[in-house]
Order: structure tokens, then sequence, then C-alpha cells
């Protein structure tokens, strides 16, 4: 057991550092989405207000969608490293090591989905001066989320990292798969009033249920009626945070990439 939870804080601790020593890393995961908010938000604000009564401006509405690409970039590009650890040689330390391959993974995917945590709290306290409150009794329950939704992010890179033997194909994967699943979680528009298959695709997602939680955590409740409940959105996220990671597992163990 010392073994495994020194290995895990080590590849953790490993991730931390090697992240924050590269600031082009920092800036590309934090800036380009906080311009798009701006921007697009801002765009669209003056055209059409979202939800029911007085609703809210769509740069707010927009914002539960940013966050969720701020942990999509960081976590998804974080795992790149194992790709970098393979062709300089680390991985193949760390696989032959007398250590099992469950910590290899929790190690790597904790690391990532930390980063990703982290890089999103301040853009969460960006929006407060944007108009953005939290309830006090919702801190918590807005920080598990948040958690949830990185480790998801994590897990799926590092099985994509781990399949995967080139950073042009995982970036190749990522716009093919990852972000055609954020614009159709909800982030751009309501999913309410949808066309039938659209609204199929919608309810599909994973990410959906994600969004729609950080948006009961930060807005007032009937603002957006269509939205799943916060149950259901607890459900979802959580099988998804077992699944992404018995996946991340299952290829570890089974795909020896020497």
């Amino acid at each position: 057991m010392s073994g495994t939870m020194l290995t895990v804080t080590t590849l953790w601790k490993r991730e931390m550092v090697r992240f924050y020593r590269d600031r082009s890393r920092v800036i590309g995961g934090l800036v380009p989405p906080v311009i798009f908010w701006f921007f697009i938000g801002s765009g669209f604000s003056g055209s059409f207000r979202v939800g029911e009564g007085e609703g809210i401006s769509y740069l707010l509405y927009f914002f539960p969608g940013i966050l969720t690409l701020i942990f999509l970039f960081t976590a998804i590009f974080s795992t790149i490293s194992i790709i970098e650890d393979r062709k300089e040689g680390f991985l193949q330390s760390v696989l032959v090591a007398p250590v099992p391959r469950t910590s290899i993974v929790l190690g790597k995917v904790l690391g990532s989905a930390s980063l990703a945590f982290l890089q999103g709290i301040p853009f969460l306290i960006l929006g407060y001066f944007g108009g953005i409150r939290i309830h006090h009794g919702m801190v918590l329950q807005t920080m598990i989320i948040l958690f949830a939704i990185s480790f998801v992010f994590a897990s799926i890179g590092f099985l994509l990292a781990w399949i995967l033997e080139s950073a042009q194909g995982f970036h190749a994967i990522m716009n093919m798969f990852l972000i055609p699943m954020w614009l159709l979680s909800g982030s751009l528009f309501p999913i309410g009033n949808l066309p039938g298959w659209l609204a199929w695709l919608v309810k599909a997602n994973p990410l959906t249920y994600a969004v729609a939680a950080l948006q009961r955590v930060l807005f007032d409740p009937g603002v957006i009626s269509s939205l799943p409940t916060m149950r259901q959105c607890a459900i979802v996220i959580f099988v998804y945070c077992a699944v992404c990671f018995a996946g991340a597992l299952y290829v570890a163990k089974k795909r020896v990439n020497y």
C-alpha cells in the first residue's frame, strides 16, 4: 500500500510541476477560453436573453460552458505528456517498476484532473465579477462537480494518449469527438425546444449533464426549466467517472506501450 501511494503521489506531483513550469501551457489552457467567452458572449448578449421570466444574459448563460471547456482543454492536453513520456523513455521505466498499473493510471489521471480543477478556479472567481453568484451552501457541491468533470476528461485523455502513437493523432481525435461533444452539451444554446434528432444527441451526450449541473448551481432555480434534475446529473457524471477510469485502467493493463 505504501508503494502504491508513493507511486500515485509521485506521478501526481510530477504532472503538477511539469505543467506550471511551462507557462505557455498555463496560458494556452486558460486564456483562449476566457477570450472565447468574452467575445462570443458579448456578441450574443445584445441579441437575446436566455431563460424564463427576466432570464439571464447570454454572457452569463455561456459561463458554465466555457468553464467546462477550460477543464476539457487542460485535462486533455495535460495527458499528452503520456505520449512525450513514451518517446523520452520515462514511461518504460515506470512500467517495469514493481508497482501495480492501477497506481500509474491513478497518479496520471489525478494529476491531470487536479490541473484542470486548479485552472478552472481562477475563471470561476473571474465570473463573480461578471455577475455569477454562488450560494454559500453550494460551494462544496460546486467543487465536487468541477472535480468530477475534470476526472472524466483526464480519464478520457489518458485512454486516448495510451492508445495513440503521436500527438498529431491525439489532436485529430480530440477535434473529431470532444469538441462536438462540447458543442452539443448545451454550452452554446439551451437544450429545450430542439429538433427531435438533435434533442436525442444532446440527451445522449454525457457532457450535457455536466454543463446542466453547473447551470443549476450557478443560476437561480427556475431560470432554465428544461435542465435535467441535479439527481440525474450527479448519477450520469459519477457513472462516467467510473466508466472512463475503468476504460483507462483496462487499456493500461492490456496494452503494453514500450
